[in-house]
């Protein structure tokens, strides 16, 4: 399914070593965050670096919490919901291969895990 997304300014972590380590980033930024409550969170990957991100809350601040900033780019993207994702890890990135396959992507835009719940993941593809 094709959505355009807005510009999303998040704060984040930088995994060391690209999506290996993601795990160990997430738990980093949500160490750093006073609460997780009402929090969005995102995986980043771009140019074999990954990210860890949770989008700016208006009183976020992050020089204080220790995390660097960046704005998600929006656009159009390429959408597909992955259910149980905990279960399904190794397979994010297959999943991304196959959405390439069926749309032409945009490699100047990262793509995007959006965790929607503790059970649902949704990918976003950048497509142009």
């Amino acid at each position: 399914m094709e959505v355009a997304l807005d510009d999303i300014p998040v704060m984040y972590v930088k995994a060391e070593d690209g999506s290996i380590h993601a795990e160990q980033a997430f738990h980093a930024l949500e160490a750093a965050l006073p609460s997780l409550r009402g929090r969005r969170f995102y995986g980043i990957y771009l140019n074999g670096e990954y990210r860890a991100c949770v989008a700016r809350l208006p009183n976020d601040d992050p020089e204080s919490l220790g995390l660097s900033t960046w704005t998600i780019p929006g656009g159009d993207y390429f959408r597909e919901k992955v259910v149980d994702w905990r279960q399904k890890l190794p397979e994010i990135g297959e999943a991304f291969a196959a959405m390439a396959e069926k749309v032409s992507a945009d490699l100047s835009r990262p793509s995007l895990e959006y965790y929607r719940s503790q059970s649902e993941l949704h990918l976003y593809l950048p497509i142009g």
